[in-house]
Order: C-alpha cells, then structure tokens, then sequence
C-alpha cells in the first residue's frame, strides 16, 4: 500500500461515522445504506489524490458524502420500485425515544434532498458558517433555509 492510499484509508477511518450518518439521513435500509457509504467512499477516492486541503477535510467529506446521496436519491426516485412489506417488524422498539426519532426521520426524508442535507448538518451542530460551505450557499441563507425547514417540519402531518 502506497502512501495516499495510507493517507486515505486513514482519513475514512477517522470519519466513518460522519459518512455513515450521512448515508443513514437518506435512508433506513441497512443494505441500502451500506450501498450509500460504498458509493461515497468510491467517490471520495476518485478525487482524493487532488483535494488541496482549501477546506477542512471534514468540509470536504461531507460536500461528496451529500453529493452522492442526493445523486442517487434522485436516481432512486425516478426509477421508483414498490417494495415487499411484511406485516410485522420484529425488531420494532416501542418506546416513546424512538418513536420520536422514527417520526422526525420520516418527516425529514419528505424534504427535497438539498433540505435534507441542510437539517443533516444543523443536526450534526455544524456551525452556520461550514453548512454554508458544504452546501455552497451563503450563511445568512442557511438560517433562513432552516427557518423554513423547521416551520415545514413542524406542520408535517405523519
């Protein structure tokens, strides 16, 4: 193993968990989630050997990550599938904590995909200054997206 590969399985390493909650933000499915994370590490080692460290790593991580996601969303959405159901989840948690999550990630998966991504890192308690340089929007922009998102989640009827 060479050196960037070093360097870059380092760096997975010490950020998987951020490119798995990103991936678990645009779905539930374990499979479907793992697909999500397999893609953006693809991605990311595509273009590793030319980040230039002008951003923080981090920043640069979640840019792919939510790129991905949302490129496959989108893919997923246009060739939409009807999938098999069973009429019981045996591992479903009755608890008042998890319905709650449960219910706050349903709502946030109705949200348009750049949305999506905006709540993702508010919820990750990224400033509003690096939100804004994820997504490539400004920072005054990002709190009144997310004012708007919220409003919209607030009035979601399950």
């Amino acid at each position: 193993m060479n050196d960037l590969e070093k360097k870059f399985a380092q760096t997975i390493k010490e950020n998987k968990s951020t490119i798995y909650t990103v991936c678990y933000m645009f779905s539930k499915d374990a499979d479907e989630v793992n697909d999500l994370f397999q893609e953006s590490v693809i991605n990311m080692w595509r273009g590793f050997e030319g980040f230039e460290n002008r951003s923080d790593v981090k920043t640069w991580i979640y840019r792919i990550t939510l790129n991905t996601c949302i490129s496959l969303d989108r893919k997923k959405r246009r060739t939409a599938t009807e999938p098999l159901s069973m009429n019981i989840n045996l591992f479903e948690d009755r608890d008042e904590d998890t319905r709650q999550v449960d219910m706050l990630h349903k709502r946030i998966s109705r949200l348009k995909p750049f949305d999506r991504a905006i709540v993702l890192l508010w919820l990750e308690n990224m400033p509003y200054e690096e939100i804004g340089q994820v997504v490539g929007i400004s920072t005054t922009n990002v709190s009144s997206r997310l004012y708007r998102i919220k409003e919209q989640l607030k009035n979601m009827n399950d």
